[in-house]
């Protein structure tokens, strides 16, 4: 079984505000790099979201990945396991259940570790993530897509 190294991060501009997500995949010779970007959004949830398209871009179940990130907010949620009092209690009161759904979906298939790395500590792989994010939403290149969710959550 591969095993496979995902670093993440995302941001947003204005927190909320445009916001991206990007991520990179290494596993043996294989690297691959996520982006995507959206007009309305929170950092948190682009952290999240940069795990999510991480872990569904894998194309083999029971994948050993080991997931690297410098969002407390996403690695303590799963490593002290808040995530799944959440879920016993339906989100009652919790930022994001939309993609903290979407995210149990595809962390069950997987078998997943989380690890804490400072942002902006010159982690190489953290940095381009980062890089990434940013340039999503920051330079014009990709379409912004619109977190439909996010928004529809601001007009409650």
């Amino acid at each position: 079984m591969a095993k496979v190294t995902v670093y993440t991060d995302g941001g947003a501009s204005g927190n909320p505000g445009p916001g991206g997500y990007g991520a990179v995949m290494l596993s043996g010779k294989h690297y691959k790099e996520l982006s995507g970007a959206f007009r309305l959004t929170t950092n948190n949830r682009m952290e999240l979201l940069a795990v999510i398209k991480s872990l569904e871009a894998l194309k083999t179940p029971g994948t050993e990945v080991t997931v690297y990130s410098d969002s407390k907010y996403v690695v303590d949620s799963v490593k002290k396991k808040w995530v799944f009092g959440w879920v016993k209690k339906n989100f009652k009161g919790k930022k994001n259940p939309d993609l903290w759904k979407r995210f149990l979906k595809i962390y069950e298939i997987h078998k997943v570790e989380f690890v804490w790395v400072k942002g902006h500590a010159g982690n190489e792989f953290n940095e381009v993530a980062d890089k990434l994010a940013v340039s999503a939403y920051a330079d014009g290149i990709l379409p912004l897509e619109v977190d439909v969710a996010y928004e529809a959550s601001e007009k409650d």
